[in-house]
């Protein structure tokens, strides 16, 4: 063959081959796919304290996002190759960092999720901005995510500590518990959680009475509960901010110690589903706490909750909610996008307003990656009051998304 029709083969193959690739919207060849894939990552812990709030049935809540958004586009999915990394990072800051790392780099993963632990969570932060790669955070409650640590790839999804003590802190202290003693994990998680509960107690006219950082993780509280009693003035109320495998503890012991009886209540900062089903209703009745989401809450959520029971043998946490949501919606963004360049995916969700399973009246901040929603003041209910297993929650009030979240932190510089 000579040379012009060595050319011209080579053109028409070239031709042949575009004309079949790309497989993105409308069958668009204008697509680009890192890998000729999307490859999401969800780290968290999937052997200690955190590992039933969200843990491994997390990776199945992602599965579960992954399946409905091939089942909604269809032939005209940018691509049906989507797969699921995952890594436990044992609640240790410096693990994060290296697992992140690793599957960035080596795993091709092109957004991490969940990362409980606040510490491991900024960790992450660090990491998704060097390398310049999406990042949603789930169970990570800390402010700094949206704040002093935010930055153009982190989005911050589900809950954080304000959040938490705006709904419950403040509500608490207005029904008349006015003193408060304050336990939290010694941590970047616990610490900021000290510094919002203590902000909205004093808001709402309470008073701290004393406070205490205590080792994580950690299964012996009894020094610091035999000490609320002796306070002066006596505390209306403990507030713990310790979350899952630590809360349990604490809680049992709480009850163990006949607290309750003493004249010192229990206030808490966070808790999950399945912490309750851990203690049971009763060692939990009345105590209200503030909730993200809640599987019973109406149709739409028990519809998801009945296929995630079928899936999980569990009723899903509002963190397993969570991260289908930011799964199936990294998924549309890079969808509308065409890619999954990071930076074009940031445009497409910046700014976005979204109602789905998890965000009722959400949207993405543009501002700080702040994903805002309803959130919810919850009360455990007595054990006379459970008809069905896992409804162990009723909801008092409906937090609008505008008054659920503080304002975009003038510390944060996207």
């Amino acid at each position: 063959m000579n040379k012009r029709g060595t050319v011209a083969a080579a053109s028409a193959l070239a031709l042949l081959l575009s004309g079949c690739g790309g497989g993105g919207p409308q069958g668009s060849s204008d697509s680009k796919l890192s890998g000729d894939r999307i490859v999401l990552g969800v780290l968290n812990d999937q052997s200690g304290v955190y590992l039933a709030l969200s843990g491994t049935n997390s990776v199945k809540a992602v599965e579960m996002a992954i399946a409905d958004f091939k089942a909604k586009h269809g032939n005209d999915a940018i691509t049906q190759d989507i797969t699921v990394e995952t890594a436990d990072h044992q609640n240790k800051p410096d693990v994060a960092n290296t697992k992140a790392a690793e599957m960035y780099d080596r795993m091709g993963v092109d957004a991490i999720l969940d990362v409980p632990t606040s510490s491991a969570a900024l960790k992450v932060a660090d990491v998704a901005k060097e390398k310049k790669k999406l990042y949603f955070n789930i169970s990570g409650a800390t402010t700094d995510l949206t704040g002093k640590a935010c930055n153009r790839y982190t989005f911050h999804y589900a809950y954080d500590t304000y959040m938490l003590a705006n709904g419950t802190g403040r509500t608490v202290t207005e029904q008349g518990a006015k003193n408060w003693y304050i336990v939290y994990p010694n941590y970047a998680f616990g610490q900021d959680m000290e510094k919002s509960f203590s902000a909205a107690v004093t808001g709402a006219g309470g008073t701290i009475v004393g406070r205490d950082a205590t080792p994580f993780p950690n299964d012996n509280f009894s020094t610091f509960l035999l000490k609320a009693p002796t306070l002066n003035p006596k505390p209306d109320v403990l507030g713990t901010m310790q979350a899952g495998g630590d809360l349990v503890n604490l809680v049992k012991q709480y009850n163990e110690f006949k607290l309750r009886e003493k004249g010192v209540g229990l206030s808490v900062g966070l808790m999950f589903l399945t912490d309750i089903h851990s203690l049971t209703p009763a060692a939990l009745a009345g105590t209200t706490y503030t909730d993200a989401w809640y599987w019973n809450f109406d149709a739409e959520n028990r519809t998801f909750a009945d296929r995630f029971l079928k899936e999980t043998g569990s009723r899903p946490t509002f963190a397993h909610a969570a991260n289908y949501s930011a799964a199936l919606q990294y998924l549309e963004a890079v969808q509308a996008a065409g890619t999954d360049d990071a930076d074009a995916v940031v445009k497409q969700l910046e700014g976005k307003s979204i109602d789905d399973v998890f965000l009722r009246h959400g949207k993405i901040r543009a501002e700080d990656h702040r994903v805002i929603h309803d959130a919810y003041l919850a009360q455990v209910k007595t054990p006379a009051e459970v008809t069905e297993d896992w409804d162990y929650v009723k909801i008092l009030k409906t937090i609008p998304a505008a008054e659920a979240f503080r304002s975009p932190s003038a510390e944060c510089k996207l």
